[in-house]
């Protein structure tokens, strides 16, 4: 775009480019503030700096169409149309109707962001105590599924399916109970206090079945567990995005769903090597005390997230916890920006009606949430999703592949299911890698129509599997490789982005909506866990999975029409994008400018030398 040259745009007018021997830069001069244009390829963008002297912060936009009419001038009306973001009113407009470069160098100014430095590496040490609940959650997930094939007659008798259907989905009701309330209890008692209360339900839980010799006490025992897991599956990934800086917000979620997938390895790990100790089911429970215990009294030192804080009208609170998730190595961070992100998030987080109760402000998010559009919508994509997830029929696998494992002919079906875990875990990190460069929209679509293929493979499979199949059989085998398939497509996609939930919800409504998802989750996952095996009876494995794998096409397309691209934008910024529709296309040009923008702030200061 830009030859050896450098094109001076003065305020309130264009002037020819002038020829400077090897450089490649523009220059707009408005005052104290200086806009430098350089064309610097980066993914097919040359890339608009900001320098503010004295100091070296720059923001930089996609100025790929900043050329208005030929190869010498620039037009100012071209720019600022380019930088949508700038939203420039029509005070920024001389008498003259044209567009003033002194306020579009302030509006530009105004965008440095803090967004754009380097957060406290402590903020990642945070993430993962958090996700400590995503570990309980993937311990319990991952247990019961060798607890089932071990306990033997220890609860009394020899437990029929209908009873491991019962033991199973226990734990899903109670969850699906405990994430109803869940976002309303954050939203009054705060996202740190909840999680508390979440673990003190885990170790009651665990302690009733560590110790259970009837059915019904193992249930019991797992549905008071289920609350906690309820709970805490909505306060973990809400309380992350709330505290997480926008592009790291998907990896640092990602790490309580990996944290998910590591409970559910170290379960199955542990009830592989406890098999043929006698009565070891119940230390493999009992075991999950611990990391409930830890998270529990660790987390009364925890702070509460900035925007929770600034909902509750503790602002100077709000600002120490800004300060700190985006202070340098060194503890330092630059005062003012710290007062401008407060103060935005006060914008966008106030509460308007702090003398209303409790009842009052749940009746008020209620109707929000259902009749405003752009709420509504963000309701549909979240709900969407964690039922996608569910209903894929993921839980099954991780429930009863034991189970499975067992019926198909394996000798030791614990640990085949720790193949299962391990792609699961493998994938998520995979995820984890990939979720902010990729984008979640995108790695969606790559992967859901993968998890219906590989569910067609397992049923046609089972279709073909003898009744006295042994491990060695060619399609036992053949299932296995369509299970792990299966588990790396959902690992690396649904498995992880439905999380991301809180992300789409403004703060007036985040705690009922992500209540709203969770429910979904959980309900999806309660039809799943009580229906699977008489599924597998009455319509045979090769109906069962044929059928999930009808469920991951809609998903496929729901996805495709409905979800937008978040990666990169600010919880604020979302909400722009669904106000006057999902805004599919929209999004993605959002998320690639300011993914263009952040790549280019983290490429060093632009120089002035001699020769300019």
């Amino acid at each position: 775009m830009f030859g050896p040259q450098m094109l001076i745009i003065a305020p309130r007018k264009v002037v020819q480019t002038q020829n400077i021997p090897q450089c490649n830069i523009c220059l707009v001069s408005s005052g104290p503030r200086t806009l430098i244009f350089t064309h610097a390829p980066l993914a097919g963008h040359s890339l608009l700096f900001l320098s503010l002297s004295p100091s070296t912060r720059r923001i930089s936009f996609p100025v790929s169409a900043v050329m208005a009419t030929d190869s010498n001038t620039a037009s100012v009306q071209a720019l600022v149309e380019l930088t949508h973001t700038s939203q420039m009113q029509a005070e920024k407009k001389t008498d003259d109707g044209k567009y003033d470069a002194d306020a579009i160098a302030r509006e530009i100014a105004n965008g440095v962001d803090i967004e754009d430095g380097q957060p406290n590496p402590f903020v990642f040490l945070l993430t993962i105590l958090v996700s400590f609940s995503g570990f309980l959650f993937g311990y319990d997930t991952g247990y019961v599924s060798g607890a089932l094939v071990a306990i033997g007659t220890d609860l009394g008798r020899e437990i029929t399916s209908s009873d491991k259907e019962f033991i199973t989905s226990a734990t899903s009701l109670g969850a699906l109970l405990g994430s109803i309330i869940a976002g309303t209890l954050a939203d009054v008692l705060g996202r740190k206090w909840v999680t508390i209360g979440a673990n003190t339900l885990f170790v009651v839980g665990a302690a009733l079945q560590t110790g259970a010799h009837t059915v019904w006490t193992m249930i019991g025992g797992r549905f008071i567990m289920g609350w906690g897991v309820g709970i805490a599956s909505l306060i973990a990934p809400l309380y992350i995005s709330e505290l997480a800086p926008s592009r790291f917000r998907g990896r640092l979620v990602i790490l309580n769903v990996l944290a998910i997938t590591g409970g559910q390895v170290i379960a199955y790990a542990i009830g592989a090597s406890l098999q043929s100790l006698q009565h070891g089911w119940r230390l493999l429970v009992g075991l999950g005390i611990i990391p409930a215990v830890a998270q529990m009294i660790m987390f009364i030192y925890m702070p509460e997230t900035p925007r929770y804080l600034v909902r509750r009208g503790q602002i100077e609170k709000a600002r120490h916890v800004v300060r700190w998730i985006y202070s340098s190595r060194n503890g330092e961070v630059d005062e003012e920006v710290v007062v401008k992100k407060v103060k935005l998030l006060e914008i966008y987080n106030n509460d308007q009606h702090p003398e209303w109760s409790g009842y009052n402000r749940f009746k008020y998010a209620l109707k929000q949430l259902y009749f405003v559009p752009g709420h509504f919508r963000a309701l549909i994509v979240a709900c969407g999703l964690q039922g996608i997830q569910q209903l894929c029929g993921f839980n099954s696998l991780m429930y009863f592949s034991a189970t499975i494992f067992q019926v198909v002919g394996f000798n030791k079906p614990t640990a085949v299911s720790l193949i299962v875990a391990g792609t699961n875990m493998a994938f998520t990190i995979l995820a984890f890698l990939l979720i902010d460069i990729v984008g979640r929209r995108r790695i969606l679509l790559c992967t859901v129509w993968g998890m219906s293929a590989a569910l067609v493979l397992n049923a046609v499979a089972f279709h073909f599997l003898p009744p006295t199949a042994t491990q060695s059989d060619p399609w036992a085998i053949v299932i296995l490789i369509a299970m792990m398939l299966y588990v790396a497509f959902y690992a690396a996609g649904i498995g992880n982005v439905p999380w991301q939930q809180s992300e789409l919800f403004p703060i007036g409504v985040r705690g009922l909506g992500t209540s709203m998802a969770t429910a979904t989750n959980w309900g999806g996952n309660l039809i799943i866990g009580s229906t699977f095996l008489t599924m597998m009876d009455r319509i045979t494995p090769s109906g069962t999975f044929g059928f999930y794998a009808g469920l991951c096409l809609f998903g496929e397309v729901f996805v495709y029409f409905f979800y937008p691209e978040t990666s990169y934008l600010t919880l604020e910024d979302i909400q722009g994008v669904l106000k006057d529709g999902f805004n599919v296309k929209r999004s993605h040009q959002m998320s690639q400018e300011a993914k263009i923008k952040h790549r280019a702030s983290t490429r060093g200061v632009v120089s002035f030398d001699s020769k300019v």
